[in-house]
């Protein structure tokens, strides 16, 4: 009997340990000792009954079928019943507080205030990065740790969340320990407010983000210096160059009209050609710097927006040919051809006369002085919807791919070295660029090293007041306006400059014929 009972001992615990493994598995890992009896017990009679339903089966059944139906049936059983008994779900871990972790995971500092502005809880992922005075706040109301003077916007704050609004900001200064390093005593803090209502939608709660915003405070000043510092430099120079520019016509007046007096031999004949070279080269190099003063004197006048054009009609066509006959002579005392292509059906353009002919003269007069001789330089003129185009060609020596960017500056030319085979001081392409924008037009180039230049200006037909009407019309234009460069495909390339070169051999042949006839008469 003692053996019987140690192997039902051992056979017992058998039965409990693999049980507390199973439902260890199956539950979690705290198994109940009610669940192991239960377990053993199930396990018991599930042992009866492999042996009781094969014999009870045998009364119905041959035995050959009996004994496995049985033995399906009592196992069968057993599983549903500790299925139905042990199949709990396994309890998911809650941790604890879990509303206090995530109000400390919130970047900056926390605060859970009441509709006073009493703080009740002081919270968040960079506490310790704020000073004590606001991170040990709980129980104060948070106005009495900000600086004086920003208690109002903060108290303003609070009555906004009174009032029904759902959110505020407002920036605030708190004091902090003095640091020699970057002398400061106070840290600037944006506070942002959420208002927390009840179901009546009463104001019961208040949670407050702060972050510290002194460095984007710092560079939000040092770029208001920097800009402020721009602009008083850009007024500086708009001054300087209009007084150098009025001080410098007077006696260039003088210059002018002394020579003319003299070149005229008014007041008695010079000695020899050497004096009247030497007159004349006084009067060409007045007459340039005169130029060059009043180029910076419309220069300075766009640049303060000061500016005033004078629209009214006239034929472009008119225009364009003014231009081509003021610059015809120096055009032919280089060998140029200077042409201009206008159709005669070309209607009146709204815009000012004066401001149209100096755009054609710089370019036209950039394009002769950029040309060789024997060269082509043309002004053509057609209307392509509401727009007057205007453009100038050449077949001179081009600009270098790099060189566009830098065009349209003042005071920026091609050539940059001392020993520059072309004069003049730069200033004609950004005084045309600008006389364009004032006419809300816009301004292409397009040039290829060696083969020639091709500028294009598109000004409004009915005025600057109607181009980009939905737009709002800026008051001042922007000084020196962006230049648009036109990077040609290698086919639009080689029409563009296959077609000058064409035009070109055009009229030489024109030109050839002309004075044949003129020989044979």
């Amino acid at each position: 009997m003692r053996v019987l009972g140690n192997i039902a001992g051992k056979a017992v615990e058998v039965v409990d340990k693999t049980a507390e493994r199973w439902l260890a598995r199956l539950g979690g890992e705290v198994v109940r000792g009610t669940d192991i009896t239960l377990l053993r017990r199930m396990v018991l009679t599930a042992a009866v009954s492999l042996v009781a339903i094969p014999m009870a089966l045998t009364a119905l059944l041959r035995p050959v079928l009996a004994l496995p139906v049985g033995v399906a049936i009592a196992a069968s059983a057993f599983l549903v019943a500790a299925a139905i008994a042990f199949s709990r779900p396994r309890p998911l871990p809650q941790p604890a507080a879990s509303e206090d972790l995530s109000f400390d995971a919130c970047p900056g500092l926390m605060l859970s205030l009441d509709a006073q502005g009493q703080v009740h809880k002081v919270g968040g992922r960079d506490a310790h990065s704020f000073p004590a005075t606001i991170r040990d706040c709980a129980g104060v109301t948070l106005a009495e740790r900000v600086h004086v003077s920003d208690q109002i916007a903060l108290l303003q704050a609070f009555d906004m969340l009174r009032q029904g609004a759902s959110r505020a900001e407002t920036d605030v200064r708190v004091q902090k320990t003095f640091s020699v390093a970057d002398g400061r005593q106070f840290v600037l803090v944006r506070f942002d407010f959420t208002a927390i209502r009840d179901a009546e939608g009463s104001l019961v709660q208040v949670i407050a983000q702060a972050r510290d915003v002194s460095e984007y405070d710092a560079l939000r000043r040092e770029a208001e210096r920097r800009q402020e510092e721009a602009r008083t430099a850009h007024e500086t120079k708009s001054r300087f160059l209009a007084a150098v520019s009025h001080e410098l016509r007077t006696p260039l007046n003088a210059i002018l009209g002394f020579s003319d007096v003299l070149a005229g031999e008014y007041f008695g004949k010079l000695a020899n050609d050497r004096q009247r070279e030497y007159v004349g080269l006084i009067r060409q190099s007045g007459g340039h710097l005169l130029s060059v003063v009043n180029t910076m004197l419309d220069m300075s006048k766009i640049e303060a927006g000061r500016y005033e054009l004078l629209i009214e009609p006239f034929e472009a066509s008119e225009a364009i040919e003014t231009c081509r006959a003021m610059l015809d002579l120096q055009a032919r005392d280089k060998g140029i051809t200077l042409t201009a292509r206008v159709s005669r059906a070309l209607p009146e353009v709204q815009a000012d006369r004066r401001a149209l002919q100096q755009i054609l003269i710089n370019l036209a007069g950039n394009a002769i002085k950029f040309t060789d001789r024997g060269g082509v330089v043309s002004m053509d003129a057609a209307v392509r919807g509401r727009d007057l185009v205007v453009t100038v060609s050449d077949t001179g020596i081009g600009i270098a791919p790099e060189k566009l960017g830098t065009l349209g500056q003042p005071f920026t030319q091609v050539e940059n070295g001392y020993s520059r085979n072309y004069e003049g001081t730069g200033l004609g392409l950004a005084l045309t660029k600008g006389l364009v924008a004032l006419h809300r037009g816009t301004f292409a180039i397009a040039s290829k090293p060696g083969e020639g230049t091709v500028v294009t200006i598109t000004l409004p037909m009915s005025g600057p007041d109607t181009a980009g009407a939905d737009e709002p019309m800026a008051e001042t234009v922007e000084f020196p306006p962006r230049l648009k460069t036109v990077q040609l495909k290698n086919s639009d390339e080689k029409a563009m400059m296959e077609g000058a070169a064409m035009e070109r051999s055009e009229i030489q042949l024109g030109c050839a014929n002309d004075h044949a006839e003129a020989k044979s008469a």
